[in-house]
């Protein structure tokens, strides 16, 4: 504190962004991509992209679904539909069997079944290949994949906590943030990269703020779990019942064989009550039962709540049993609407586009921050190297884990999606493969980026990136059918958009390589100079 508050807002800052910006490159680029994960799982899965062309009404793909589980699942002791939509064409079912009597199977190891199919007709989408799509890519923003959840849950919040110290400490540090936010000098050296540090930084500073804050409050009960442990004693179940409330508690099964009633009525009365939205899930508690229960839930539309509303209704005789989560009274709901603002899930095709730009700016964000403290590094080694010394370690290990994170990762990528294209649609464990074939590729660029880190490096990771995503569209077009000369004239958005966004995504890698390429030749052409210039001298100095 000897330096004033500004400054030492400022050693917080740096220090704050510096120790975790690795991790929070890989949370931010991960989280960005789920905005769009239902259209990632489903250009994931061409089998799917008929179904995309030729969406099914809300109330068929139902009947479809009860159908389905009629004949694969008649008594099961509860059965599940996710409808489909626009973004995930294809009807998800799947159900709990029935316990043995006697308890001759036990509870935990009851096996739940799922499957997709196809929301006209109830066939099984068995050639879909396997694959987690864009799920693992969510699930890789706080699950980190290969290390305990529990672990990598509290890696991931303790970053998002230096990440807040930062956004706040940086707030206090640039006294004309806002600005410099209209002030970008290009080819300045340091003075480019905090000038694009600002602008990112400025330009989606709400976004950023919300979406760090809301992250961490996902993660709430694990990080303060006292208040709900004292005042329930422990009784996690209780207090979940009471803070998170469902509509009606689910029946237990009677023995007295019943029809279920049609379905259809009760779409129709939750949807009049949604004032026309529709339904995006139905859970039946036993089923084909005198005492079952069907409960309807809305599907994710205007309102911020990341936990919709849902109705019950009596499965025999289709009365409106009772309804929940219609109003936001309490704090429950709170915690509801700060994780549906990180989930964006409400949001619409032009809001999550617009999540997804915010997103894309924390990632320049954090790596502008990460390379500006690396030239800052090597203007002092400058010194150290004239004066006869080396590099340092700690400079040398940031300079690569930059590449290997910043231009690495891209790759890393597009190398998913390729593996989803080219591995054998039969293979076995082939979603597990998919992503070694991610982790593979990362390290190879973390291992190349280890043993030559410099500009040709970050240069040659940035070209393959963009020549990987670039290529996606034509990877598409000879291994699907849903190709952009068919997804464009069509309107089906949810395949083209992929298609067009790594385009784009491959353009601006190709030109941050060009860049890069161009500045080198920049700074070789007055060392060659003054290079000629000196062997000119000593060439006249010898005729002489």
């Amino acid at each position: 504190m000897k330096e004033g508050f500004r400054q030492s807002m400022a050693w917080l800052h740096t220090w704050t962004g510096l120790l975790v910006c690795w991790v929070l490159f890989l949370v931010f680029s991960a989280g960005t991509a789920t905005y769009f994960r239902d259209e990632i799982t489903l250009w994931m899965k061409p089998e799917l992209h008929a179904s995309a062309m030729t969406p099914v009404p809300v109330a068929q793909a139902t009947e479809t679904a009860i159908q389905a589980l009629q004949q694969r699942a008649p008594d099961a002791s509860r059965w599940f539909i996710t409808l489909p939509t626009e973004r995930a064409p294809a009807t998800r079912i799947g159900w709990s069997p029935k316990e043995k009597e006697g308890g001759g199977e036990k509870k935990g190891r009851r096996r739940f079944k799922n499957m997709l199919i196809d929301p006209a007709t109830g066939a099984e989408a068995a050639e879909a290949r396997e694959t987690r799509g864009g799920e693992f890519l969510y699930r890789l923003h706080f699950d980190l994949h290969y290390m305990s959840p529990l672990t990598a849950r509290w890696i991931v919040g303790v970053c998002a906590m230096f990440m807040l110290v930062a956004i706040i400490s940086g707030v206090i540090t640039h006294r004309r943030i806002f600005q410099d936010f209209f002030t970008f000098r290009p080819g300045k050296g340091q003075r480019s990269w905090l000038d694009a540090h600002n602008a990112t930084a400025v330009l989606a500073l709400p976004y950023h703020l919300m979406i760090t804050y809301t992250g961490l409050v996902t993660l709430m009960f694990m990080f303060m779990p006292a208040a709900s442990t004292v005042a329930y004693k422990g009784d996690h179940d209780t207090f979940s019942a009471e803070v998170f409330p469902s509509a009606g508690k689910p029946r237990k099964a009677s023995g007295e064989a019943a029809p279920l009633a049609p379905l259809r009525p009760m779409l129709e009365q939750a949807e009049k009550h949604w004032q026309g939205q529709h339904a995006g899930s139905i859970s039946i508690t036993a089923p084909n039962d005198a005492n079952a229960t069907v409960s309807i839930t809305r599907a994710a539309g205007k309102n911020l709540s990341h936990k919709q509303p849902a109705m019950q209704f009596d499965g025999k005789t289709g009365a409106l049993l009772s309804t929940s989560g219609d109003e936001l009274i309490d704090g429950g709901s709170t915690h509801g609407v700060m994780y549906g603002l990180h989930l964006a899930r409400f949001a619409g095709p032009l809001l999550r586009a617009l999540f997804f730009i915010s997103g894309l700016a924390g990632c320049a964000m954090v790596a502008t921050g990460a390379l500006l403290w690396a030239v800052k590094s090597r203007q002092r080694q400058a010194k150290v190297l004239k004066a006869g010394g080396r590099i340092g370690f700690g400079t040398r290990l940031v300079e690569a884990l930059n590449i290997g994170a910043i231009a690495g990762l891209p790759i890393a990528y597009a190398a998913y999606f390729w593996g989803n294209r080219l591995l054998p649609v039969g293979m076995a464990e082939r979603a597990e493969g998919e992503i070694t074939v991610f982790f593979a590729v990362w390290g190879i660029a973390v291992l190349l980026a280890q043993l030559m880190p410099n500009r040709a490096m970050w240069r040659i990771q940035l070209g393959a990136g963009a020549f990987a995503f670039m290529a996606l569209p034509l990877v598409n077009f000879l291994t699907s059918q849903a190709h952009l000369g068919v997804t464009l004239p069509q309107g089906a958005w949810a395949l083209a958009g992929f298609d067009l966004t790594v385009l784009l995504l491959g353009a601006a890698l190709g030109y941050a390589a060009w860049r890069l390429g161009r500045g080198q030749a920049k700074a070789a052409r007055p060392a060659a100079a003054a290079a000629n210039a000196n062997a000119n001298a000593k060439t006249m100095q010898e005729a002489a």
